[in-house]
């Protein structure tokens, strides 16, 4: 019977953090003028004198469908039989509620409102809720409209997954994972966790994987708890340097003797590390890196520094605590856009001018850098530009030297850091090479490439200037993590 439903608590699906972070706290808060999305502070205040005001007599025969109808209920005092005290003492708002049209939008509010442990009350205080976030999920359930911003949809989503509101709750998973970047991955992983969404942590542990090096640099990394620096400690397809890997767990360190208001001392980031400190692969680092950074941070023993140079140079290598074995990392996927390749006496010449083609791809991926031709004439070294642009903004540019043996093969050039390609939308790729001014390059080329589960189009780019096309010419192939 669906009017005996177990006796659903809803006051127990509480986050069971020290802080709940919003997602003013994660999403970066620039935005551009025309922007429509509203803040916190706009948005509540919009939501709270929406419906207010009595409506006129027979107002119900101005709106042809019930959905008009009903919405003219949301947030309105009238026939409201029960009202919601909303947000954390001292922040609290009073809002109104229908408790049949809510327990039609959320089987929490039916067992509230109509189930065997149902209590009769005119009032029901929801501390644990931002108001904000109660009003958008009520708008939801009353006007069947999903609206989301960067500083309420974390809230939002906690709403939902809150009062079982599934619709909304797969909104605000959407919402997140198309603003997910390096800058917010670490922290938002950390409260994926949280809100059991198997989907979104994929998704950041992707961006993590790809992007570590921006990752563990940013600023949310050092927001995360410490069963999230675990994970991402332990991770094995992490890639990145394994001294930006103890820099990072040491800058987490700081920030974690502030939370417990520790004294900022060696000792005391030695104790907030815990265990992980030995999850960090110390040994692998190159040795360079070792001396100059960990062996010189204070924050390993004598012992274990005298040890970790042993490992380095003995023959017989003593036992260590940290991990000794390298992380796999990320093998980088090719994608070859030429079916041959050739050379001739009068091309390809360079001399400053711009090789570019532009893709698309079907799936989302990060861009590594580029393979490229070299010298058709004996073995020569380039000089190369290279530039990734989407709708003329550059997104990751480099400047690099590479050595060509005199083979057709191509030689990888790469970004600092791997870029970020969202699908379905076409991005230019461009170079600008100085070295041997005869070279291979690419014939036969192919309008569409599949390689592995992601596929590749390719159209002209009115930036090649060096005659670059589809057909032929230069960067023969996209270097990527998928």
């Amino acid at each position: 019977n669906s009017s005996k439903l177990p006796p659903v608590c809803y006051e127990i699906i509480t986050l069971k953090t020290k802080k709940k972070k919003m997602a003013a706290d994660i999403f970066p808060r620039k935005k551009p003028a025309n922007s429509s999305s509203t803040s916190v502070q706009q948005y509540h205040q919009q939501n709270l004198s929406n419906n207010n005001l009595i409506p006129a007599p027979n107002w119900q025969g101005l709106y042809p469908t019930i959905r008009e109808r009903n919405a003219m209920m949301f947030n309105n005092d009238l026939m409201a039989d029960v009202h919601f005290v909303v947000g954390p003492p001292g922040g609290t708002q009073r809002l109104p509620g229908h408790k049949y049209v809510l327990a039609v939008g959320s089987s929490v509010f039916h067992a509230m409102f109509y189930g065997e442990l149902a209590e009769d009350k005119d009032e029901i205080r929801i501390p644990d809720v931002e108001p904000a976030a109660f009003l958008a999920m009520l708008k939801y359930i009353y006007c069947d409209e999903i609206d989301l911003a960067a500083d309420t949809v974390l809230a939002t989503l906690y709403a939902a997954k809150k009062y079982i509101v599934p619709h909304l709750a797969r909104a605000c998973v959407n919402f997140l994972e198309t603003s997910l970047s390096a800058k917010n991955a670490c922290v938002l992983l950390s409260q994926s966790c949280l809100f059991e969404e198997p989907d979104l942590t994929q998704r950041c542990w992707e961006v993590i994987d790809a992007q570590a090096e921006l990752a563990l640099k940013s600023e949310g990394f050092c927001d995360i708890d410490f069963q999230t620096l675990e994970s991402i400690l332990r991770r094995e397809t992490l890639n990145a340097k394994e001294i930006v890997v103890f820099e990072a767990a040491l800058n987490w360190a700081e920030v974690e003797c502030q939370r417990q208001d520790l004294a900022l001392s060696i000792e005391n980031k030695r104790k907030v590390l815990g265990k992980a400190l030995y999850l960090i692969r110390i040994p692998t680092m190159a040795l360079d890196d070792f001396a100059n950074g960990a062996a010189q941070s204070g924050v390993l023993t004598l012992n274990e520094t005298n040890d970790i140079f042993l490992w380095y140079t003995a023959a017989k290598k003593p036992e260590l605590q940290f991990v000794s074995k390298a992380r796999k990392g990320l093998v980088p996927q090719r994608c070859h856009r030429f079916q041959s390749c050739a050379y001739r006496s009068n091309q390809w010449r360079y001399r400053g001018r711009c090789d570019s083609i532009q893709f698309a791809v079907d799936k989302r991926v990060f861009i590594a850098g580029f393979g490229l031709y070299g010298s058709s004439c004996g073995s020569a070294e380039y000089s190369a530009k290279i530039e990734l642009k989407r709708q003329g903004v550059v997104l990751g540019q480099n400047l690099s030297k590479y050595f060509s043996d005199g083979s057709s093969n191509t030689f990888p050039v790469w970004f600092e850091y791997p870029v970020q390609i969202e699908p379905d939308t076409f991005y230019t790729a461009s170079v600008i090479l100085d070295g041997n001014e005869l070279s291979y390059f690419g014939q036969e080329g192919m309008t569409e490439v599949q390689c592995g589960k992601v596929t590749v189009q390719f159209q002209c780019s009115s930036d090649s200037t060096n005659g670059t096309g589809v057909q032929g010419g230069q960067i023969p192939e996209l270097i990527f993590y998928a």
